[in-house]
């Protein structure tokens, strides 16, 4: 096409949108254009469904409903572009610039091609859209569909992305510092290596993403579904991986709604609760009351437990590392052999309870906490109240324990190698000959 068919065109498009006489819909359908300045230009629900569009520029350009179906864009430079709503289903736009752009609600997920064959035979082809390498840096991509999308070391760096669709999506190595992911679907994704560092990804979908050497640090995750997600290989220091119960399976959901009834009927209604060995790390249960319930070895990691009743309560084996017990009462509960590393239990309450009789008044009878085999290795116990407990080989190396009162606690063969023990109540050393 000549410069002056593409400025005819771009005339006509324009009396057209106008509702001019003589105007008419720019037709650029499968139109070589490499190279074309179309700075500024208005092909608003403009037809370039396969056009070949690599290296132009279409800064400031509005392209907003255009249909852009498999069209060429690679290299292209779209910053500050309109393309809401566009259609960029199979999409070329590898190493585009899109800066700035305007991408709500556009669709850019792949794209089935028809084809005919030289022999008459015929068919359809799956073309992926490639975004590899793009620069969305502060583009506007609220609610757009980048479903199974190759989006491979794009950066995205301050992009609003809020409720985009990424499911199935490429993001290995992507820069996505300070990224809007609100709300956002990202099941299935691949975010191997991607830089998410202080992105907000509150009540996102990341049910069996693949985190592996992501960079997580002081994003936002509050309320995130996290099914099936490894994060042992990301960096979540500083992180909010906050999940409300809502956010897990129904048998937990159903067993802590069962517990609290039974807890508020005095046992008359409900269940206690029977979670052995469930996944309900980094959940949030501020303040509730798990009194009596059972968690043999359930996973705790990063979990929101602060100002909680766990009073006789089974957590045998569980995993509790980076958990925060601040203010929590864990008066007589089993904790043998759990992992406490990096806890946070200040205030927290680890001594005996008073057992009561049939008739709900004391029976004299103290029933300690077992922390037998523990691990609170650089935890935090500042204040906490471990009276009676029974420590015998816990391991505190590193932690926390100024101004912790550890009276009547059997401490033998505890180890507090490099423990805060400032302003500690002590019981006397065990005699070696008992």
């Amino acid at each position: 096409m000549t410069p002056h068919e593409l400025v005819a065109v771009l005339e006509k498009h324009e009396r057209w949108l106008k509702n001019r006489q003589g105007g008419s819909r720019a037709n650029l359908t499968m139109a070589n254009l490499e190279g074309a300045n179309l700075s500024g230009v208005n092909l608003t629900s403009g037809k370039l469904s396969g056009a070949k569009l690599a290296h132009c520029d279409f800064t400031n350009a509005d392209l907003s409903h255009a249909d852009l179906f498999a069209a060429h864009l690679t290299k292209a430079d779209l910053s500050g572009c309109n393309l809401y709503r566009a259609d960029l289903r199979g999409a070329r736009m590898r190493g585009a610039k899109l800066k700035r752009a305007i991408l709500k609600e556009a669709d850019l997920r792949g794209g089935a091609l028809l084809y005919g064959g030289n022999q008459g035979g015929s068919g359809l082809d799956f073309v992926r859209s490639d975004l590899t390498g793009s620069d969305f840096d502060d583009a506007s991509l609220a609610n757009a569909n980048l479903a199974g999308a190759d989006l491979t070391d794009v950066s995205m760096n301050g992009a609003d992305c809020e409720g985009a669709l990424l499911t199935g999506a490429t993001l290995m190595r992507a820069a996505m510092k300070n990224c809007n992911l609100v709300r956002a679907d990202l099941r299935g994704c691949n975010l191997s290596g991607v830089n998410l560092q202080g992105a907000v990804l509150r009540d996102a979908n990341l049910t069996g993403a693949v985190l592996a050497g992501a960079n997580l640090r002081n994003a936002d995750l509050h309320g995130a579904k996290l099914e099936g997600v490894d994060l042992a290989g990301a960096d979540t220091t500083g992180a909010n991986l906050a999940r409300s119960a809502e956010n897990f399976s129904t048998r937990i959901q159903d067993a802590l709604h069962s517990h609290y009834t039974w807890i508020n009927t005095n046992g008359a209604m409900g269940g206690r609760a029977e979670l052995n060995g469930a996944d309900m790390s980094h959940i949030d249960l501020h303040g509730v009351n798990l009194s009596g319930a059972s968690l043999r070895g359930v996973q705790l990691v990063g979990a929101k437990m602060r100002d909680s009743l766990l009073i006789m309560c089974e957590m045998a084996e569980a995993d509790l590392r980076d958990a925060d017990f601040t203010g929590a009462i864990l008066d007589g509960a089993s904790l043998r052999g759990a992992d406490l590393s990096g806890a946070r239990l200040d205030g927290a309450g680890l001594g005996w309870v008073d057992i009561k009789g049939p008739d709900g008044k004391p029976t004299g009878r103290l029933w300690a906490a077992n922390l037998t085999g523990c691990r609170f290795a650089g935890a935090s116990l500042v204040r906490a109240n471990l009276r009676g407990a029974n420590l015998a080989g816990a391991d505190f190396s590193g932690a926390d324990l100024s101004g912790a009162v550890l009276t009547d606690a059997n401490i033998r063969d505890t180890r507090f190698a490099g423990a805060n023990l400032t302003g500690a109540s002590l019981p006397p050393p065990p005699d070696p000959d008992d």
